[in-house]
């Protein structure tokens, strides 16, 4: 047991105890004192599957993340850093911005080695994920955002393939008065962030640009990044019934340097370290990404409305990868991307009898991406020649529709199906020869999705639900780029033989308010797979992939949010599941044979996690809509997870030691904010990691060379100037 860093074994159920403490600490009782409207929750509107709907009417699991907890994480850089109070959500911080955070919802998505994979990303109506379930939680602007919704459940499924779950994002809009903002951040390890945001209304016309910049030398060796963002949404009032949204976004990285894994005994011996083959092989990732789109919405009637989306983009992707015992000097991948898709969907509401309303949506999505992927040797992270060439396509043609029926006073009935069809291509435009045969390929997938659910209006104030669902999840481009043509050979060939993951989802759950000020979310989910894809085989950085196992996850998700007064608010979430594979399998990894177990768990997935907050603000927070107090506030956050697996094998001898341990770990933020003549000024501080605490931040799940662990950040803090002047 001496392969992870001290403070790291038995800090698990310490975590969950304390956060156990913490949360009855900050929610004592349901009775109040009389109420302002500053110490009444606030209702919001969400996407209820494809349906926009009261948050606590929606029957399903929704989690909504405003403006001001978004300025409150601090520089705003992560999303994950807003997402580990989201009920079912992983989200891991690799601390490594060459493979972005790692994002899971109810297990979905947490094999991913970078990026993000099944489940859906969008951004202001447009798709951030590609037709194969690919996406870039780092592409998202998160200093212009004004909320955040994540979906879970079986209505995510109306979004169509690897929607294991829903992140939309949406950039605020210009107010009435023209505004310049600055933010400047600094902190631990050489960070610095810059962020420049004006917004103003010309009639009809509102706009709001914001740039921003993004540096860090990291706190492991081989791990500076730089980065930076533009992100501007133009609205058009065109008519009284007819917006226009115009949406450019454009994310620079010239480099984030890539410290890799480390293996338990590495991790041990010094976690700020990055593995040999980093330094010598200059392990790093260019990326470069424009995307331009349009929504137009049109209201026929008060019955009736229309919207139409078209978007287009491109990116640009250039790896250097480390060298392996098959390729000695290095590795590199690059990636030339274009992609386009456009929307249609009509949405109304119709009486049906005398008694029953029914609202429903129907549309159509169609998106389509291609991307010149090559390959090649490297030598001290410099290509030396180039051994892959294709061209990949994925495309969708989807059609859905959704209805919500009300049945009397007491019931709603939510109905709706999805019909996808999702093609993959791949053409070899390499020369052929006998030992390296013509890898191009194709694959067509087709799936209906239906959703089916009952909402009991218990009371006023209590809602109870069930739903159930189907969903499925083809490969990535990235997952079938490899062929197992041998027990022991790997070919960058297509693999047209990789079937889709099925899923079938079934929620129940109940929203409570017992107060203005005192709201309850409790679901209890299941979800079972069959085709899951799994790794087959992993060596020399390749890796290839075959369908093995069904698995099945069980879970149970709770929050609490709570008003106590003016000056004092906190909220609590925690989840609890258990994912597991159904039958017993087999891999190949470097070399080694290894059984899956029936029963073995599923890697990256913590069985419990626990998010608590507590905050005070002098003068009171804001009702909503309006600014934040000026004032002093303070919150104080417990995040505590408990130990996940590395691999599926669940290895945990000495030379295979695969088990990231729990953690609890508190982060404290401080604000002051000051009026100064027309300009409002506000000063941040912030504290991560407040004990200290040895940490794994996150898994490479079955990496090949065993270097699983990504080690946490030690105590680190940060501080920041924000200005907002009006024009």
């Amino acid at each position: 047991m001496n392969h992870l860093p001290r403070n790291s074994f038995h800090t698990t159920p310490n975590a969950l105890t304390v956060g156990a403490l913490l949360c009855l600490s900050v929610f004592p009782s349901a009775r109040l004192h009389a109420q302002t409207s500053t110490t009444h929750l606030n209702e919001v509107v969400v996407q209820s599957g494809r349906l926009e709907q009261k948050q606590f009417d929606a029957p399903a699991s929704v989690y909504t993340i405003d403006a001001n907890t978004l300025r409150n994480s601090g520089p705003q850089v992560n999303l994950s850093d807003v997402l580990n109070g989201a009920p079912g959500v992983v989200a891991l911080n690799r601390n490594n911005y060459a493979q972005d955070v790692q994002i899971s919802i109810r297990g979905f998505g947490a094999r991913s080695a970078f990026g993000i994979r099944g489940i859906r990303l969008i951004t202001d109506g447009i798709p951030g994920s590609m037709p194969d379930g690919q996406g870039q939680a780092s592409t998202v602007s998160m200093t212009s955002a004004d909320r955040v919704e994540v979906l879970t459940g079986p209505l995510a499924q109306l979004y169509g393939n690897a929607s294991g779950g829903v992140i939309q994002t949406f950039t605020r809009e210009a107010g009435d008065t023209p505004e310049a903002q600055m933010q400047m951040y600094t902190g631990a390890y050489g960070m610095s962030r810059t962020d420049w945001q004006i917004s103003q209304r010309s009639g009809n016309v509102g706009m709001v640009a914001d740039y921003s910049t993004f540096a860090i030398e990291g706190y492991r060796s081989n791990s500076d990044t730089r980065r930076q963002q533009l992100n501007s949404v133009i609205t058009v009032d065109a008519k009284p019934d007819t917006r226009i949204k115009f949406i450019i976004n454009v994310f620079d990285m010239p480099y984030a340097k890539d410290a890799l894994g480390l293996t338990a005994t590495q991790l041990a011996a010094n976690p700020a370290q990055a593995v040999s083959s980093a330094l010598e092989g200059r392990t790093r990732k260019t990326v470069k990404q424009e995307q331009t789109g349009v929504v137009v919405e049109h209201t026929v009637n008060s019955d009736l409305k229309l919207q139409g989306r078209v978007y287009g983009g491109n990116r640009s992707n250039l790896q250097y990868q480390a060298a392996t015992t098959t390729n000695p000097t290095g590795a590199w991948t690059g990636l030339s991307r274009q992609f386009e898709g456009l929307g249609l969907q009509a949405t109304g509401k119709v009486q049906v009898f005398d008694s029953q309303r029914m609202n429903w949506v129907v549309g159509t999505d169609i998106d389509h991406a291609q991307e010149q992927r090559q390959g090649g040797n490297a030598a001290g992270g410099e290509k030396t020649d180039t051994t892959r060439n294709e061209l990949n396509e994925a495309s969708n043609r989807d059609y859905y529709a959704q209805a919500n029926w009300s049945l009397g006073e007491r019931y709603t009935l939510t109905t709706g199906v999805r019909q996808s069809n999702v093609t993959l291509k791949s053409r070899d435009d390499m020369p052929f020869t006998v030992a390296d045969p013509d890898g191009s390929g194709s694959v067509k997938y087709k799936a209906t999705s239906p959703i089916l659910g009952l909402t009991w209006h218990a009371q006023d104030n209590l809602n109870v639900y069930i739903n159930q669902g189907q969903g499925f999840e083809t490969p990535t481009m990235s997952e079938s780029a490899y062929t197992l043509t041998a027990p022991t050979t790997i070919k960058g060939q297509f693999n047209p033989n990789l079937l889709a993951s099925r899923s079938k989802h079934l929620e129940l759950g109940t929203k409570w308010m017992p107060s203005a000020s005192t709201r309850i979310d409790a679901s209890w989910f299941q979800i079972q797979t069959e085709n899951e894809i799994v790794t087959a085989r992993s060596s020399g950085g390749k890796t290839a992939y075959a369908n093995a196992s069904g698995t099945t996850r069980d879970g149970f998700e709770f929050s609490l949010r709570q008003q106590h007064s003016s000056h004092w608010r906190s909220q609590a979430s925690a989840t609890f599941m258990n994912a597991t594979y159904d039958n017993s399998f087999s891999n190949f990894v470097n070399g080694s044979t290894n059984n899956v177990l029936a029963g073995n768990t599923l890697p990256a997935i913590p069985k419990r996690q626990l998010f608590t907050s507590l905050q005070w603000s002098e003068k009171g927070f804001a009702a909503a809509g309006q600014k934040p107090s000026l004032g002093f506030e303070a919150g104080l956050d417990l995040i505590a997870r408990s130990s996940m697996w590395a691999n599926d094998t669940n290895s945990s001898t000495a030379s295979d030691y695969a088990l990231a341990p729990g953690f609890s770990q508190l982060n404290a933020r401080l604000r002051q904010r000051h009026q100064i003549g027309v300009a409002r000024v506000e000063a941040y501080v912030g504290v991560d990691n407040l004990t200290n605490k040895d940490t794994i931040s996150s898994v490479i799940v079955n990496q090949s060379s065993k270097q699983y662990f990504e080690p946490g950040l030690p105590r680190s803090w940060v501080a920041g100037l924000i200005s907002q002047i009006p024009l």
